[in-house]
């Protein structure tokens, strides 16, 4: 395999111009690259066929190797890795020669991608129903498994994750009394924030993770919240009129043979005054296919839109963009954050799991945080409307709002069982 080492060799050469790189191979021959700044990483071959699999698929096999550990770094990080490996962004993908790849796996996309009711429910049981110890290892105490809103740079997690509910919750214009539909309802965090704090009359979440609707359930249950209810459904079948629909990461996980169809039932949703909150990620470049590895291990039929590709649907939809904000680094940030909380306490994921999964999420919230951090992926907010006349023509009203709802925030303090619905209420409305 020594024409795949010189391959390997040569892009190595052409993507780490800067900072400091070895690779240790399996004979004892040592790589060397950079430019020797900065911090020095050093990486592990365990045999000859390594190189050949790089090559042939990167995408898939980089973190297929490290999972198995035949690709390791014996000195600094597994990010750290990959910071050298991306540090010309984009441009980088140049170098793989994945033309022929991506055109086989576009086409088993088209054949075999279409996310149908039983393939979402599979899919998102592959993920979110891990035991529910492990993501305590990680997440805010509020399960916040998505983007958080990083409003200025010393926010802890948990007041990042709190800011980013505020900000979706302001814009999202919701006002005492509304109804609002939370899609992909997770742990039941923000639906019960949009009732705590929004004052929301009425909340549906739905979800088709069994572990996230239980514990959504009983937290509910356990602030006495009857008007907060959680239940087990595709929102294609959901039914009713809504003043308000949220949805917070899940439409990475609709897929776009499915885009039209979304749009179109939350159209149906949605009352003729209504306003929908849709918080995703995405990218910034031309429509493409999720990284391979992230959707057959982590996420799969897991896909990241392009703008044009959310704008499109909506379009043929009948909804219209009132408003679009584009988070950048904000879900760096947050990786950051859950990165360095797992690794801290790793060793209670490896008493759940084993040694391989402990090495598939670190090298997820690794390869996510830098895909974040040097790459083309963001996270998008939609604002979306039947009318032009439903949301204020300038943006003024978000941080005005903001600020009324830390307001909310503190005046209610801590939410406690003992304090009832009623009483929350009249903290909401001023009496």
């Amino acid at each position: 395999m020594v024409w795949a080492e010189n391959i390997l060799r040569g892009l190595l050469n052409k993507l780490v111009t800067r900072g400091s790189l070895e690779v240790e191979l399996y004979n004892g021959t040592r790589w060397v690259f950079g430019d020797g700044s900065g911090q020095r990483v050093v990486v592990r071959i365990a045999d000859k066929a390594t190189a050949g699999e790089l090559i042939r698929d990167p995408e898939v096999r980089f973190g297929e190797l490290y999972m198995d550990g035949r690709l390791d770094v014996v000195e600094g990080t597994l990010y750290d890795l990959l910071k050298l490996l991306l540090q010309h962004g984009t441009a980088m993908r140049s170098f793989t020669g994945r033309k022929l790849l991506l055109a086989a796996r576009k086409v088993r996309h088209v054949l075999f991608g279409r996310n149908t009711l039983g393939r979402s429910r599979r899919n998102v049981v592959h993920h979110y129903d891990l035991d529910a110890a492990f993501y305590d290892l990680f997440l805010d105490a509020d399960r916040q498994y998505s983007c958080a809103y990083f409003a200025s740079p010393e926010l802890t997690l948990e007041e990042a994750q709190r800011a980013k509910c505020r900000h979706l919750a302001a814009k999202l214009l919701v006002e005492p009394g509304m109804s609002v539909l939370d899609i992909g309802s997770g742990w039941g965090g923000l639906g019960l924030y949009l009732a705590e704090v929004g004052g929301a009359g009425q909340v549906k979440g739905v979800t088709l993770s069994d572990e996230q609707l239980a514990i959504a359930r009983k937290r509910a249950a356990d602030k006495g919240y009857e008007h907060v209810k959680f239940e087990l459904e595709d929102y294609r079948n959901t039914r009713g009129t809504f003043d308000r629909i949220i949805s917070v990461g899940m439409f990475e996980h609709v897929g776009p043979q499915n885009y039209d169809t979304f749009f179109r039932k939350t159209a149906d949703l949605l009352a003729e005054n209504g306003v929908f909150m849709l918080h995703t990620i995405g990218h910034t470049s031309t429509p493409g296919l999720t990284n391979g590895w992230i959707t057959k291990y982590i996420f799969p039929g897991g896909h990241l839109p392009a703008l044009s590709e959310v704008v499109t649907a909506v379009e043929k939809s009948g909804l219209m963009m009132a408003d679009v904000e584009v988070l950048r680094h904000h879900y760096a940030d947050t990786l950051r954050e859950w990165r360095a909380r797992f690794m801290a306490q790793r060793d209670k994921a490896l008493a759940l799991y084993d040694e391989r999964f402990c090495r598939m999420w670190e090298c997820y919230l690794a390869m996510c945080e830098a895909a974040f951090r040097f790459l083309d992926v963001v996270v998008y907010q939609f604002q979306l409307t039947h009318r032009n006349d439903v949301v204020p023509i300038t943006r003024d009203y978000i941080p005005e709002r903001e600020a009324q709802l830390l307001a909310r925030e503190k005046a209610l303090g801590e939410p406690t069982p003992a304090r009832s619905w009623r009483d929350r209420a009249a903290v909401i409305s001023g009496g």
